[in-house]
């Protein structure tokens, strides 16, 4: 289990870290690594990622991560809570909201020589004032060095994805936005895109063109995302996270989770009851 961490910020440098046996770790915060250089294996949740250096990985509040043995890593591990990031201005949030509400869509992040090397001295300098003694409005400061680093990982993120200009980028992360807002009360394509003053085929192709996924595929994305830390850390019965995420049914709930996942819900949580305890 994630261990707790002061005022939910925290930022190491890692110099050739060696892990030496494989230790499943359920996080209470985002993460991110910025990896400089490695070799070995990352596993989140259920995929296994190959590290070769100058690469980042994002992770999301409820994850499970572990480095297989043998692992290598030289870079920054960068931790933040909800709370600490509320301190950011809110003009970062819908960078937060498409790198993190799907993260299994961002896991794995790529850079090349200019991004590494820009985004290896805002991480170096973050780290320096992290280290710094206690001053007033600390805090508000380290802050506003994540909002710059989230938003040219967004930036870089967004420099993956080709084919679709900036009003269709902005209408993609009005759309993710909803998404993390509304999982709840709607699943359907129409609904968000009615919302967004646009029709359901084009709220579908905007997002292909945008994240290589469909509308249905990311809103899909969500609920898995929020069952699945529902059954980790709560000992909520299936039928009331099912109808909490507003299935009709625990059945109907049971079969979706089980077409998108290859589990049931309730071997899931066997599954991971034991895991990082």
């Amino acid at each position: 289990m994630d261990k707790e961490i002061k005022d939910s910020f925290s930022i190491n440098y890692l110099s050739n870290q060696t892990f030496d046996s494989l230790s499943v770790c359920r996080i209470n915060y985002h993460r991110i690594f910025m990896l400089k250089e490695g070799s070995g294996t990352l596993l989140i949740d259920d995929v296994a990622y190959q590290l070769a250096g100058s690469e980042l990985f994002l992770l999301a509040k409820g994850q499970l991560y572990a480095f297989h043995p043998n692992t290598h890593i030289t870079g920054y591990e960068l931790s933040f809570g909800d709370c600490f990031w509320e301190k950011t201005p809110d003009s970062a949030s819908n960078c937060k909201a498409v790198l993190f509400n799907n993260a299994a869509a961002n896991q794995q992040l790529p850079l090349n020589n200019t991004d590494q090397s820009e985004l290896d001295v805002l991480f170096q300098t973050l780290y320096q004032e992290f280290i710094k003694d206690d001053y007033p409005n600390k805090l508000d400061a380290l802050a506003a060095y994540l909002k710059i680093i989230m938003i040219k990982i967004a930036n870089v993120n967004a420099a993956l994805v080709h084919g679709y200009d900036s009003y269709e980028n902005q209408l993609y992360r009005q759309f993710i936005e909803l998404v993390s807002k509304r999982y709840q009360a709607t699943h359907e394509v129409a609904d968000f895109a009615n919302q967004l003053g646009i029709s359901a085929r084009k709220l579908s192709d905007l997002c292909k063109r945008c994240s290589g996924k469909g509308a249905k595929d990311i809103i899909n994305g969500q609920l898995i995302a929020e069952a699945k830390r529902s059954l980790q850390f709560s000992s909520k019965p299936v039928k009331e996270i099912a109808f909490h995420l507003n299935f009709s049914t625990p059945d109907q709930f049971s079969h979706f989770f089980k077409k998108n996942t290859q589990i049931s819900p309730h071997d899931y949580r066997d599954r991971f009851v034991n895991i990082g305890m």
